[in-house]
């Protein structure tokens, strides 16, 4: 399930990526639009990329809050911490160091 979301989450950023650099910009740098004999004119295909964005944006992110909702709530996996607390405790493997403290007294 996580991979086919990974997937998804990759394909959905590249064509945001694309759909936002075909955008027509204040100076008009790598907008696309053609004449009015064309199939679309340039504010239908504004308007196109437009909602097309958007789309992307909400699929990107719902995808995202479901991929951070699979990472928050995966079972038997351990924090590194956990594991090594275990290993201490069971014997195996290296000792965890001791922590430092500080002397009673003056503290010379």
């Amino acid at each position: 399930m996580e991979a086919v979301l990974l997937s998804i989450h990759l394909i959905v950023a590249i064509a945001l990526v694309g759909v936002i650099l075909m955008q027509r910009s204040e100076g008009g740098a790598l907008g696309i639009g053609g004449g009015p004999a064309g199939m679309m004119t340039a504010r239908s295909a504004a308007d196109l990329l437009t909602k097309t964005t958007r789309w992307l944006a909400v699929i990107f992110l719902v995808n995202s809050l479901a991929l951070g909702w699979l990472a928050a709530n995966r079972e038997g996996d351990e924090t590194i911490v956990e594991q090594a607390q275990e290993q201490n405790d069971e014997g195996d493997g290296p000792k965890l160091p001791e922590l430092p403290t500080i002397p009673d007294g003056d503290g010379r």
